[in-house]
């Protein structure tokens, strides 16, 4: 499977983005490391193999949001016995994505783009949508704003992952390909600020409703 290459400026765009903010997020970034190792222990980090441009695999990093040692779906259900209760506060403000800057900086992944998908089922596609692994996964997308709308539509389905994969893959691919028709790096800027005031919103609720 070919890669689909971006152009000069997205990946300019890519590593000016994910070098600043890296720069200025260092002491958030050192305050959530902490925080992972003093509540749920070691390791900090969460690593994984996620599918890249054209079907290669890379490394993904997260902040650990899961207990260690947990088996279950590919996919995270909205109520989720495996996320601990320091994961669900880093997951409802995105404070766990933030070691994905690595990634973008490396090359991995792009700003703006599909989510990276698991190589168990990326497998499973429906072979129609198996398109989307020609190109590089994002920080943050279409389906990243809808996430949780997603992960909730999971709960109490018999088998998630077959649910995930025959509806909510063909939605999501839907979505990537109306954002990849005009991907340019100044509508991966709109759509970065897009994602921002999202994030920002999610802690003023948190705040609010605290």
């Amino acid at each position: 499977m070919s890669a689909v290459r971006l152009s000069p400026a997205r990946r300019t765009l890519d590593v000016a983005v994910s070098l600043t903010l890296l720069l200025v997020f260092a002491p958030l970034l050192l305050l959530v490391a902490l925080l992972v190792a003093g509540t749920s222990g070691p390791p900090v980090l969460f690593r994984q193999p996620r599918i890249g441009a054209g079907g290669g695999t890379f490394t993904l990093l997260k902040f650990r949001s899961m207990r260690t040692g947990c088996t279950g779906p590919g996919v995270t259900c909205g109520v989720d016995p495996r996320v601990t209760r320091t994961g669900r506060v880093l997951r409802r403000l995105s404070l766990d994505e933030l070691p994905q800057l690595w990634n973008v900086l490396r090359g991995d992944m792009t700003l703006v783009g599909p989510r990276p998908e698991i190589p168990r089922l990326a497998r499973r596609y429906p072979p129609q949508h198996r398109w989307v692994f020609r190109h590089r996964p994002g920080l943050t997308g279409p389906c990243a704003l809808r996430s949780r709308g997603y992960a909730a539509r999971l709960d109490g389905r018999p088998d998630p992952e077959e649910y995930y994969l025959s509806v909510l893959v063909p939605q999501r691919t839907a979505l990537d390909a109306e954002f990849l028709k005009r991907a340019t790096a100044w509508h991966v800027v709109g759509f970065t600020a897009r994602t921002a005031v999202y994030v920002l919103s999610a802690v003023w609720d948190r705040e609010g409703g605290s």
